[in-house]
Parts: structure tokens; C-alpha cells; sequence
């Protein structure tokens, strides 16, 4: 497995790789999950979109926006046959590399209240919770991480 960026012909895999890996959440959240409704053809266009790839396979993404002081992670998703692998986690590890790359000094990410099993992943991989805020309807939690010291950057 190898993370690429994306590519045209991979958009039909990213929508139905997010597809099958939010659509556990659907009754927890009580609607769709934003990323489900993504327009994933315009942010691979821009350059957005990382794929994990197996084979050949798109088995998951990571979709990386770069501001001034932060990296954020806007979404990250595994197919549901491929999770457990580590996968993800490879991901969340990509998304580290380029941000020290591009000399960017922390991460960023929010997630649904209701996806109690990014809750107890992300302070695993060293993010912290800052925030919890509704938006759009959407209760969400708002994490980060800083990476290396500041004088790195």
C-alpha cells in the first residue's frame, strides 16, 4: 500500500469509498455526514486529495487543506473491508510528513460527537481536544496537534 495523490479516474472510488466507511453513522448523527455530500471531482482538481492505494485499488483518503498556520484534515476515510490494517492510521501519518514537509506546524481536524471511535483514536495519535461547537446542525469536535518544536518552523 502506497499513499498518491489522487487522480480523475480515482473520483468514482473516493465517493464510494466515503459512502460505504460514514454510512454507519447515518442513525447515530440523525443525517448524512458532510463528507458524504463532498464534491470530491472540484477537491481532487485542486489538489486535495491523498489516496491510499493497494494494488492498484484506491482503499482509502485523506483530503489535506493547507492554511497559513495550520494543516487541516478535512476528512479521512478507509473502505470498510480494508479497515483494521492500519490504513488509516498510515493516513494520519501521511498527513504528519507533509505538513513537516511543507513546514507547517500543527494539524487540525474535527470530527462528529457521535463518532466515538475517532474520539478515542485521535488523542492515541497525539491530537487534543480544543473545542466542541455546533455547526450546521452538526455537533462537532475540534482537535490538534503540534508537531516538532517552533523553531522547526
Amino acid at each position: 500500500m502506497h499513499i498518491r495523490v489522487a487522480q480523475g479516474p480515482d473520483v468514482v472510488a473516493l465517493r464510494e469509498i466515503v459512502e460505504r466507511a460514514y454510512s454507519t453513522y447515518i442513525e447515530r448523527i440523525g443525517r448524512r455526514p458532510a463528507p458524504m455530500d463532498d464534491d470530491y471531482a472540484e477537491k481532487l482538481r485542486e489538489g486535495h486529495v491523498f489516496v491510499a492505494d493497494d494494488g492498484g485499488e484506491a482503499v482509502g483518503l485523506i483530503v489535506l487543506l493547507t492554511a497559513q498556520d495550520h494543516l487541516l484534515i478535512e476528512n479521512v476515510a478507509v473502505d470498510p473491508e480494508h479497515q483494521g490494517k492500519g490504513i488509516g492510521r498510515s493516513l494520519m501519518a501521511y498527513a504528519e510528513a507533509y505538513a513537516t514537509e511543507q513546514r507547517i506546524p500543527e494539524l487540525r481536524l474535527y470530527t462528529n460527537a457521535a463518532m466515538t471511535e475517532n474520539l478515542a483514536l485521535y488523542p492515541r495519535l497525539g491530537y487534543r481536544e480544543d473545542d466542541r461547537r455546533t455547526e450546521n446542525g452538526l455537533n462537532r469536535v475540534f482537535l490538534s496537534k503540534r508537531l516538532g518544536s517552533p523553531e522547526h518552523f
